[in-house]
């Protein structure tokens, strides 16, 4: 098992790294030209900067078992056919049956903006250290389940999704 972390503007990579340290799982950042990492556990893999160069260079790389993070939709889509798990930066889990409903939601808000020079939806909200800490307990419990379901010789078909609206 390695966890791939799309890191371009992620902010919890630091909360990835303290977990991940601690059950000894490897983590590779992809990011691009644009960005520049540095990590003193972490593997960073800097790819071209083209529009989905991370996005593709991070599905080439995870296999079944593997852990992504991502906050884009599309790449949590992909990694789940390749029976990864994928996990939002904000804690909650991609799943065969959430990922559907994301896209859907992605297309339509998508299609409003192209409608609307005034429409913008809403936007996050500013990040806190009690999002930081909410995201590092579920990412713990996430690589827990994953670790647990391998040690059992098989990566669970269901993707570990008895709480899929978060972990």
């Amino acid at each position: 098992m390695k966890i791939f972390v799309d890191a371009d503007a992620c902010p919890v990579v630091h909360q990835i790294e303290t977990v991940a340290r601690k059950y000894n799982v490897p983590v590779v950042l992809l990011c691009d030209t644009n960005h520049i990492l540095s990590s003193d556990y972490s593997e960073v893999r800097i790819v071209g900067a083209g529009a989905d160069a991370v996005d593709l260079a991070l599905i080439n790389l995870c296999r079944a078992g593997d852990i992504v993070v991502t906050q884009d939709y599309g790449v949590a889509a992909l990694a789940l056919g390749k029976r990864a798990y994928a996990v939002h930066q904000n804690g909650w889990q991609y799943t065969d049956e959430n990922i559907d409903r994301l896209l859907m939601e992605r297309h339509v808000m998508k299609k409003a903006r192209r409608a609307s020079a005034k429409f913008h939806g809403k936007g996050p909200h500013k990040r806190t250290a009690a999002d930081d800490e909410k995201f590092a307990q579920k990412f713990e419990r996430l690589l827990q389940l994953v670790a647990a379901a391998i040690a059992g010789n098989a990566v669970r078909e269901d993707g570990l999704q008895e709480d899929a609206d978060g972990l």
